[in-house]
């Protein structure tokens, strides 16, 4: 059985295989053990921390497989971005020349550097080990995050993000970084993103240029990978569109990928996530879901199959003994139950 969990200090050596397993566009986990430890320590003190307001905490999850205890895959929330530094990405608008008198009319693609995201929630840190895969382990890691929002829903943002990763080759060249980033700071796309990786993005987004930038002067290559992710990311964003995260039109300062939005309270798992007291017993097979006890600190979350009977009508729900344990709940607790 896999499980979703807040990470501890002994898990620094698999968050950092799995930094290094992700290779290029893994921003906010560069293979720095420092760093790393850093962001375990961070996440430690934000579920800790009594909180009525979203701020500067950061909540680490990582997958466990039950049986073995390997960690084969995290994922985290920022609550609030832009608060202690500029959070930065590329506004995609419109300039319009037009000429009535010549008979030309031109719709101009037009890159704006903004902060409009300044205080959101921002989902983060997505990645999964190839042979960690299977049935539901995808939406599992995904979806967790929703479910430990609707349990605690005053430790975040009315608005929540996600930053998709940008198209890039195998050799971690980024059309985008090509195009126009190299201009203005001269590394590879690889390097810019271990220093956005280590926190230095506002730096990094000084040196680009203020000024609105028309998209149609950018190589042929650059303008065509504006708003797409890469293809191993495709499936993320297919997971976050089902939940209703929309594309608005902003794109990464750095490779181009596209950052998605939703209100939190609209957001699927989270308006239909129902909190339901635990009976133990023998449930049959059913429709998948996501269930997750509704401890802060002990944070825990599974993938399940629950038919009708299941779910009683008195506000109930019946879980094997085993996925009770991995939970860490008993007869009488509450649980929150998301259907996928």
């Amino acid at each position: 059985m896999k499980i979703i969990r807040p990470i501890t200090l002994a898990d620094l050596p698999a968050l950092v295989h799995l930094a290094e397993s992700a290779g290029a566009g893994f921003t906010s986990l560069p293979t720095n053990e420092a760093f790393l430890r850093e962001k375990i320590e961070l996440s430690l003190h934000s579920f800790a921390k009594d909180v009525t307001v979203a701020g500067h905490e950061r909540y680490l999850f990582v997958m466990v497989e039950t049986d073995t205890g390997e960690v084969g895959a995290c994922c985290a929330i920022e609550a609030a971005c832009g608060l202690d530094e500029a959070f930065y990405n590329y506004r995609v608008g419109l300039t319009v020349h037009a000429s009535r008198e010549l008979g030309i009319y031109n719709r101009v693609p037009t890159l704006y550097l903004s902060n409009d995201y300044t205080g959101a929630s921002v989902l983060c840190s997505l990645y999964m080990q190839p042979h960690f895969r299977g049935v539901g382990a995808g939406k599992l890691l995904s979806k967790s995050r929703f479910l430990f929002m609707a349990n605690f829903p005053h430790r975040f943002a009315d608005k929540v993000i996600a930053e998709m990763r940008g198209d890039s080759d195998e050799k971690g060249h980024s059309p985008f970084w090509e195009g126009l980033g190299r201009h203005f700071m001269s590394v590879d796309y690889t390097q810019a993103e271990h220093i956005v990786g280590m926190g230095n993005k506002a730096f990094i987004a000084e040196l680009m240029p203020p000024h609105p930038i028309y998209a149609v002067l950018l190589p042929q290559k650059a303008q065509d990978v504006m708003g797409k992710v890469h293809p191993q990311t495709a499936p993320a964003l297919h997971l976050l569109q089902q939940e209703g995260f929309r594309y608005q039109g902003y794109i990464d300062i750095f490779d181009g990928g596209p950052t998605v939005e939703a209100p939190r309270e609209e957001i699927r798992s989270i308006r239909r996530a129902q909190s339901v007291q635990v009976r133990i017993g023998q449930p049959q097979g059913g429709a998948p879901c996501l269930v997750a006890n509704t401890v802060l600190g002990d944070f825990r979350c599974a993938y399940a199959e629950l038919d009708q009977q299941s779910m009683g009508n008195d506000g109930s729900v019946t879980l094997s003994t085993k996925l009770a344990q991995q939970l860490g709940v008993r007869p009488g607790d509450q649980v929150r139950v998301s259907p996928l």
